[in-house]
């Protein structure tokens, strides 16, 4: 069994970390490089940096920020928000990023996951999932949250690992910044869905919802933002506990 990941995630906006609820009002945190390396010394695994308003806006993400980021760190960095093509692809990589994170674009050209997984190998594509419940089942979202897609997360799920998806990362919109746990009950049933790893997102409010997305929801990593942004947690607190816990991290 493969240890559990620990992922901070930077949502930026305007070159700045941000955070909100259910992918609105957001809230300036601070600067990017510090928040990354400060993380790395904690022992994060990894770094998540999504740009939430590039695809939204329709622009490039900031490929000069992800080279000054890449150029502090030495864990893995995942990069998001505004990927709408193969070049966008290459350029992330070339600035430093080990993953690239596919959301609207994937959706808009499902190809993109398979050329890319050829380009780049499939451990470099991550499809981000960004889903809100609706009446019995969840729907994909683009656009930051914006446009429900009216495609159902299991079967994009399904058919992303067909196409070549190396892992998801599973974004409950509902729970988003919430602190109310992560979405159990969709990350159990995406998790049972596919084999490629599941990265739990949305709704991180103590220690207890990391243990329940692991154990309950089968994730393979979690996702954190206000669990740290606010200082509530160190991420060598979080792996402590984990371990007590009995679940294997790094």
């Amino acid at each position: 069994m493969l240890a559990t990941r620990i992922i901070p995630c930077l949502d930026i906006a305007d070159a700045r970390v941000v955070k909100g609820v259910r992918f609105q009002m957001l809230q300036s945190l601070g600067d990017p490089i510090e928040r990354a390396q400060f993380y790395e010394e904690q022992g994060a695994d990894e770094i998540m940096l999504l740009d939430v308003n590039a695809s939204y806006k329709n622009r490039d993400l900031m490929f000069e920020l992800i080279s000054r980021v890449a150029k502090r760190i030495f864990i893995p960095l995942c990069v998001g928000g505004g990927i709408r093509d193969i070049e966008d692809m290459r350029m992330a990589l070339m600035s430093g990023a080990d993953k690239v994170a596919i959301c609207t674009g994937a959706i808009m050209n499902p190809g993109l996951i398979t050329e890319g997984a050829k380009r780049f190998g499939s451990q470099c594509i991550v499809l981000s999932i960004d889903a809100k419940r609706y009446k019995d089942t969840w729907h994909c979202y683009t656009y930051g949250g914006r446009r429900d897609t009216g495609l159902d997360v299991l079967e994009w799920a399904r058919l992303s690992e067909e196409l070549g998806a190396g892992e998801i990362l599973l974004n409950s919109i509902d729970r988003d910044g919430t602190g109310e746990g992560y979405d159990l009950e969709l990350t159990k049933m995406v998790s049972e869905e596919v084999s490629i790893p599941i990265i739990a997102s949305g709704g991180a409010g103590n220690l207890e919802h990391l243990y329940d997305a692991i154990i309950r929801g089968r994730a393979d990593a979690v996702l954190l933002a206000s669990l740290v942004h606010y200082d509530e947690y160190q991420i060598g607190e979080i792996k402590d506990y984990l371990r007590t816990r009995g679940i294997r991290v790094r």
